[in-house]
Order: structure tokens, then sequence, then C-alpha cells
């Protein structure tokens, strides 16, 4: 989630089913799983914020957690997954390429869940504009720099096993973001760069987004898997396991 110089970054529509009337047929819904049932739809406004709005919070809570806690670098265990959390929507981290990963997660019951699929954040915490990079921040440049980071991906999800299609439609971009760092903050672990902590702006995070409804008490496996194939995150690969335990 940084400039494009990077390889940091990354970190299904509900379906309304509509019967096709056709003379001399009666209508017929495709079935729906049970897990695609679950995925609140992109264009919803949940919990109190679109996509969008929730894809600038997932980030400001990634990004506000120091390294040492941060759930975006642990690759076994998920011990901190309940660092930051709060509200009725719960955040997943995912990770930043490389080996998959499986973590185990415990998500108290009545809980959302909020992750990415692929994402690319662009703006001035991250190398790409003052005052951590080069030149003034144009927000139209960020937003065509995110945008295109995230045009060519293959993306795969299942929930208990069921596979959750239409991945590509979740595709949103946030509004403008700003992000605060702590002193030990993610940004300069993953840049090798020594960013102060403070408070940064304008950012732009681009990407594939899953809003889950509450999981039923009791165990959950949850996989999500993200190849970019083009731009300038072309061979960036994430793969994510995790397995939850919901309630009580």
């Amino acid at each position: 989630m940084q400039g494009p110089q990077q390889w940091w970054r990354g970190g299904v529509a509900g379906l309304v089913v509509v019967g096709l009337m056709v003379a001399g047929t009666i209508p017929v819904a495709r079935a729906v799983s049970r897990a695609e049932a679950g995925v609140i739809p992109r264009d919803a406004n949940a919990y109190g914020n679109t996509y969008g709005e929730w894809s600038a919070r997932w980030v400001q809570w990634l990004l506000a957690i120091p390294a040492a806690t941060n759930p975006a670098l642990e690759e076994t265990t998920g011990a901190h997954c309940a660092e930051g959390q709060a509200g009725p929507v719960w955040f997943l981290a995912g990770t930043f390429g490389g080996e998959p990963v499986t973590r185990q997660c415990s998500v108290p019951a009545g809980k959302a869940l909020f992750f990415p699929l692929a994402n690319g954040l662009f703006g001035a915490g991250v190398l790409d504009c003052e005052p951590t990079g080069a030149g003034s921040c144009n927000l139209v440049t960020l937003r065509a720099a995110a945008a295109a980071s995230m045009d060519a991906v293959e993306l795969h999800a299942s929930l208990d096993g069921e596979p959750l299609p239409r991945l590509l439609h979740q595709r949103v971009q946030s509004p403008v973001v700003t992000l605060t760092y702590p002193e030990d903050n993610l940004a300069t672990v993953l840049t090798g760069v020594a960013i102060p902590g403070g408070t940064y702006t304008p950012h732009v995070v681009d990407g594939y987004w899953l809003l889950l409804a509450p999981l039923s008490p009791g165990a959950h496996t949850l996989s999500f898997k993200a190849e970019i194939t083009g731009g300038v995150f072309a061979g960036f690969v994430a793969d994510v396991t995790y397995h939850l335990t919901i309630g009580p």
C-alpha cells in the first residue's frame, strides 16, 4: 500500500435474483449459496458507511496500528487480529505478498467482516508526493494511479468451502483518506524509508473488497487469494486463509 515504486499494496455483489420471463416457460430463480447470500452488496450503505467509506476506514485502521502488533505482519497465528477493533464491523488484514498465510481469529458474535481482496493505496504518506515523496499531491493524479494499479487482477474467495462469485464486481475507490501513523509505523517497515509518526493527507485507495454479514456462532473458514497480472504491481500474489471462531 504505497507508491508505484514499491510492492507492498494489497494487502461479490449480493444478487437480486430476477426470474426471466420467456413465453411458454416458467421463470426459475438461480440458486444462491449460503455463503453468497451473506455478502452485503457493494452498492449498499451498510452499518452507516458505503463500501468506499469502509475501505477508507480499513486503511486508517491498519496504518494506525504499530508495526510490533500489526495483524498484517503476522504470518501464522493471528494473535493480533483484535487490535484496534471497534463498532459493528470487524476488519481482517490481508498480506503484502509472498507465501500463503493461515491465521486464527476469534470474532465476537454479531460483527460484520470487512476485508480487501486486493487494493492499492497512493498518497502523501506512502512516498507518492510531499511530504514523504517528491512533488505536490494532485488528487486527480493519485486517483488515476490507484485505479490503474487495480485494472488487471485475478481473484478467488470462499467461505466454508463455498466459492464467492462475481468478485470483480466488488471494486470501489475511496473518498480522500487522512492517515495517522504511530512512530513505530507499518509504512516505515514496508518501505524501508523512515517515515515519522504523524498525520498525512491526501490518499486514495482503490481495490476489491468484501463485507460479510455476521456469521453464525462457531467455526468458519474464510479464504481469499489475489494475483495482480498487470500494471505497476504485476506479479504480486496474496493468499490468506482465516480460521474464524465466532462468539460468544
